[in-house]
């Protein structure tokens, strides 16, 4: 019988666990994760990375569930913003705001086999590889079944199992999307003279592209186009590849030489109908799906699991449920503002400079060149991208 189980053992499942169990060292916690993690596996060029804002690596590093002196984290120290074809610009620098970095670009792989070492550590029990089979709810805890027939228990059940949730499907908790007219393209790039540690998000009327900073001469690229040219840059040699991004892009971030695996989704924005379930909380991707713009999303997920964390502590410390309804009410209200207000955010920037009118287009262009003459009105997209929220 444990006191908590987790359903999902990817970053935000590993870090929930991880959290949990640091704040509350006397809970049982199990993580079931589908996928073998394989500890022999080398970085890679084409290693994805997430964006981590300066308030979330500060809560990592507060439990060292993150090192960012680590080779596969790589700091902000400054954010460019521009929309393509317009005058309007605005650059935000760490030294504004008196941080160490504005965030971190993290590989997934390595950070991913470094969190499951801590889980070991830890005694969190991991069921890996293993999938869910059945989930049965009682008034006092949850079963569940595993593909190797094996029952498991729990006061608590965490769905942190993605985008397409399968502990969501059992549950018949339907996710509410809306699709953009948009493919997202991810793929690493090299430049040739070094990043200097600068991230990029330029608007275009496609869709925006991102340029993230990360070890080793490189970018991640997240670059957003139409359904109909997804399948043309999926399959253009490499050159052509990289000379259809420079002609998009510019040269602002320097000479593309390389590019990796490419890899595309299509886009879209959701949440589902609840966060909660009888003895069952909801959390990451699950919880919320982001367009990747301005790299919102993991972000989003950690905020869900300072919440959950900390409801928990209180009511393990005050020796009650923590599998109640009463706290799984609080989590589901605590965290349903910043999820409407993200997902309202992420989803206007999108329009707005999706829409090529010379009206609004001046009207953005005006913004983004007040806000760079002016640190009053840059401050709330500044303390929006590393992370802080009112």
């Amino acid at each position: 019988m444990f006191d908590v189980i987790i359903v999902g053992g990817g970053l935000v499942g590993s870090c929930t666990a991880l959290s949990i169990k640091k704040a509350n060292s006397q809970l049982r916690i199990a993580v079931i994760e589908a996928f073998a993690a394989n500890d022999d596996a080398q970085p890679s060029f084409d290693d994805r990375s997430i964006a981590v804002a300066e308030q979330s690596a500060n809560y990592l590093k507060q439990y060292d569930l993150l090192d960012t002196n680590a080779e596969y984290c790589v700091a902000i120290d400054h954010v460019a913003v521009s929309d393509k074809g317009h005058f309007g610009k605005t650059y935000i620098d760490k030294a504004e705001y008196n941080v160490d970095a504005l965030g971190y670009v993290v590989e997934v792989r390595p950070w991913g086999r470094f969190l499951h070492r801590q889980l070991e550590q830890m005694s969190v029990s991991l069921f890996c590889p293993n999938n869910v089979t059945a989930l049965t709810q009682t008034s006092d805890n949850v079963t569940i079944e595993l593909n190797t027939g094996e029952l498991i228990q729990a006061r608590l059940i965490i769905a942190a199992d993605g985008a397409h949730s399968k502990t969501l499907e059992k549950l018949k908790i339907e996710t509410i999307t809306q699709a953009y007219q948009q493919g997202a393209i991810i793929a690493n790039v090299e430049v040739a003279d070094g990043h200097s540690n600068c991230a990029f998000e330029r608007f275009t009327k496609h869709g925006p592209m991102a340029m993230l900073p990360m070890s080793k001469n490189r970018y991640s690229l997240v670059w957003c186009v139409e359904p109909d040219s997804v399948e043309s840059l999926m399959s253009c040699s490499e050159n052509e590849f990289l000379s259809q991004l420079q002609q998009e892009f510019g040269y602002r971030a320097g000479h593309f030489t390389k590019v990796g695996m490419r890899a595309n989704y299509p886009l879209v924005v959701g949440k589902p109908e609840r966060l909660i379930h009888h003895r069952v909380a909801i959390l990451g991707n699950a919880a919320h799906i982001v367009h990747p713009i301005a790299g919102q999303g993991f972000n989003l997920g950690l905020r869900d699991i300072i919440s959950l964390t900390q409801l928990i502590s209180n009511a393990a410390k005050a020796g009650q449920d923590i599998g109640d309804i009463m706290l799984l009410n609080q989590y589901q209200v605590e965290r349903n503002q910043d999820i409407k207000t993200v997902l309202w955010l992420t989803d206007a920037l999108v329009r707005s400079f999706s829409n090529e009118s010379r009206v609004i287009a001046f009207a953005r262009s005006l913004t983004l060149s007040m806000m760079n003459g002016c640190s009053v009105l840059k401050a709330p997209l500044a303390k929006r991208l590393m992370g802080y929220v009112e």
